[in-house]
C-alpha cells in the first residue's frame, strides 16, 4: 500500500504542476491578446488599474477600453495600465495600495466595497438596486449617485463610476423551487458583511468562503449552492456542478471604479475633465453590453443543461419583507435618510 502511494503521489505533483502551468500560460496568453497597439513609454501619466476578475466579463473588458479610449483622447499623455487576474494582489491588498497610492484605480467589486465606506454598501442591500433599470436610474440621477461617488473622499478615494456582472441568485446543485427548498441548502456567500446579513435575516444556512475555495466546496459537497450570478458561474464552470440556478434577482454585482484621490488631482484640469468623460462613457457602454452578457449566458447554460427556475411572488416578498432588520442595521452605516431615499425613488 505504501509503495502504491509512493507510486501515485509523484504522479499527482506532476499533474497539478502540469495544469497549473497551462492555466498560467492561457491566462499569459490572454493577457497577450490584449497588450495595447500603441507604445506607452511616452506617457506623462501612468494609472495603474487593478481588478481580480477575467475580463472575459464585460465589466472586467471595460479596463482594456478605457485604456486605449484615454490614450487617444489625451494624445498619448494617459496610459491605463490594466491589471486584472489579481496580478497586484487581492482585494482587500489593493484596497490599503490604493489609499497609500501605489495602486492608483481599481475596479473593486461591490461586496468588497463596503470595506472603504459603508455607504457602498447601500448597492448589496437586498431587492433595493435589484434590476438593470433600477441599476441605471440610481447612476444617472444626481440625488441619488452624488452621496454615493462622495462617500470614500475621507478615505482619500474617490467613486468614479461602475460596471456590472449581472443579478443575484442561487446556483445550487439541486432544484431549489420554494424557501422550503432553499433552507435546505448550504449557500456560499462572500466576505463581506451586507451578504452574511441579509442569510441571517433570511434564516438560511449559509458559510462565508473565499472564492479560491468554491470549486472544490462544490465537488465535496461542502456547500450545495452559491450565491452569484449567471454571467460569472457560466464563464467560471461553476454550472459544471451546479446544474440548477434559482433566479432571485435581489441585487446588482457590480465593479465599482475607485480611485486614488491625490494621484487624480495631480492631473491638469484639462486631463481630468477627459478621464472622467472617458470612464463614464465606457463604463456605460459595459453596463449596456452587461444586459445582453447576461442573456446570452443563460442561453448557453441552458444548452448544457442547466436549469433556471423562478421563486413564487409569495417566496419573493416574505424574502423581501425578512430583510427588514438589514435595513435598518445599515441605514446607520450608509445613512438613514439617504438609503430612504433610494428606495422611495426606486420604488417609483
Amino acid at each position: 500500500m505504501k509503495d502504491h502511494v509512493r507510486l501515485i503521489l509523484p504522479l499527482v505533483l506532476l499533474f497539478l504542476c502540469l495544469t497549473g502551468t497551462l492555466a498560467a500560460a492561457s491566462q499569459q496568453e490572454l493577457l497577450d491578446q490584449w497588450k495595447p497597439k500603441f507604445d506607452p513609454s511616452g506617457a506623462k501619466y501612468t494609472y495603474i488599474l487593478s481588478n481580480v476578475d477575467h475580463p472575459a466579463i464585460e465589466g472586467i473588458a471595460v479596463g482594456y477600453h478605457i485604456r486605449d479610449r484615454l490614450w487617444e483622447r489625451s494624445n498619448g499623455q494617459i496610459y491605463v495600465d490594466f491589471r486584472p487576474f489579481a496580478q497586484m494582489g487581492g482585494e482587500k491588498d489593493v484596497i490599503s495600495k490604493l489609499k497609500m497610492g501605489a495602486v492608483q484605480g481599481m475596479l473593486c467589486s461591490s461586496v468588497a466595497a463596503v470595506n472603504v465606506a459603508g455607504t457602498l454598501g447601500i448597492v448589496n442591500l437586498p431587492f433595493v438596486i435589484d434590476s438593470f433599470d433600477k441599476l441605471e436610474r440610481f447612476r444617472n440621477e444626481p440625488e441619488l449617485f452624488g452621496p454615493f461617488s462622495q462617500s470614500a473622499e475621507a478615505q482619500g478615494v474617490k467613486v468614479v463610476d461602475f460596471t456590472g456582472y449581472g443579478t443575484y441568485g442561487w446556483a445550487t446543485t439541486t432544484p431549489v423551487r420554494t424557501l422550503a427548498d432553499a433552507k435546505n441548502t448550504n449557500f456560499r456567500v462572500a466576505q463581506a458583511p451586507v451578504n452574511a446579513d441579509s442569510y441571517k435575516a433570511w434564516g438560511l444556512k449559509f458559510t462565508v468562503m473565499p472564492w479560491p475555495d468554491v470549486p472544490q466546496a462544490l465537488q465535496t459537497g461542502v456547500i450545495t449552492g452559491l450565491d452569484h450570478t449567471p454571467i460569472v458561474c457560466n464563464i467560471t464552470h461553476k454550472f459544471d456542478v451546479a446544474k440548477y440556478f434559482t433566479r432571485l434577482d435581489y441585487a446588482q454585482g457590480l465593479y465599482i471604479h475607485l480611485m486614488n484621490k491625490k494621484w487624480f488631482e495631480t492631473l491638469p484640469v484639462d486631463l481630468q475633465t477627459i478621464m472622467l468623460e472617458v470612464i463614464a462613457e465606457e463604463s456605460a457602454k459595459a453596463r449596456a453590453l452587461t444586459m445582453k452578457q447576461q442573456d446570452e449566458q443563460i442561453d448557453a447554460a441552458k444548452e448544457q443543461g442547466v436549469e433556471f427556475i423562478t421563486l413564487s411572488q409569495a417566496d419573493r416578498q416574505q424574502l423581501i419583507e425578512q430583510s427588514e432588520p438589514v435595513y435598518q442595521k445599515w441605514g446607520e452605516k450608509i445613512g438613514v435618510d439617504y438609503l430612504k431615499k433610494v428606495r422611495e425613488t426606486l420604488a417609483q
